[in-house]
């Protein structure tokens, strides 16, 4: 009888016992050092430094949407009077803002970029507290026609002593809306009320709007609705 081939030796591995481990550890900060730079810019983007939450831009002059809204009851279109009829809510002219303060404060060193604005002839230069990239449409006529209150996208400006940005205003925030626009709609002649909060039966209440204005969600999600 022929003897038996001999066994070969299994093939030695290719890392050691400490190079495996070492492995190990390195993919594991690998996956780990991934999960954090994912986590980081997931922060960031939803941090208030980046989304202006919170934050009130400089103002060519301090003016108080608590005291004349909230305190004095002036309607939002004393000062945005194109935000029924145009896509731009307006800014006031420095006309309106002397309607009535070159009677009332007008010696005042808060009032001083209003007078100069007056005597120079050149605008205030008010800073957009909500800013849109230039490619998304946002026409204010329509919304406040369909019964979106201004303080559905702007908060509570009443209460804001500086004004805010108050909602994030991204796609994501805008097409949630426009997915269900009932719980963010109102009768038409609320749409200004300062102090407007949604009853218990919003949502009831909301349906029976969009069939009164005539709302299709169908094209309220059309991309083409916000991108022209």
């Amino acid at each position: 009888m022929s003897e038996p081939a001999p066994q070969r030796p299994p093939p030695a591995p290719l890392f050691g016992a400490g190079g495996t481990a070492l492995y190990r550890a390195a993919l594991g900060v690998v996956a780990l050092s991934l999960l954090g730079a994912a986590t980081a810019v997931f922060a960031y983007f939803h941090a208030p430094w980046w989304t202006r939450v919170g934050y009130a831009e400089d103002q060519p002059v301090l003016f108080s949407h608590r005291h004349h809204v909230g305190e004095l009851h002036i309607d939002c279109r004393f000062c945005h009077s194109s935000v029924e009829h145009s896509a731009f809510a307006g800014l006031p002219p420095t006309e309106t803002c002397l309607t009535c303060h070159s009677q009332v404060f007008t010696d005042t060193a808060m009032l001083r970029p209003v007078v100069a604005s007056a005597e120079r002839g050149r605008p205030l230069r008010w800073q957009a507290v909500t800013r849109l990239p230039d490619h998304v449409y946002f026409d204010h006529s329509i919304h406040i026609a369909k019964g979106v209150g201004c303080t559905t996208c702007h908060g509570e400006v009443g209460q804001m002593a500086l004004l805010a940005k108050a909602e994030r205003v991204d796609m994501r925030w805008c097409v949630d809306c426009h997915r269900n626009p009932a719980r963010a709609l109102r009768p038409r002649d609320e749409v200004f009320e300062a102090d407007w909060h949604p009853p218990a039966d919003q949502e009831q209440r909301g349906r029976a709007l969009m069939a009164a204005y005539h709302i299709n969600t169908t094209f309220l999600t059309d991309c083409n609705t916000c991108h022209r």
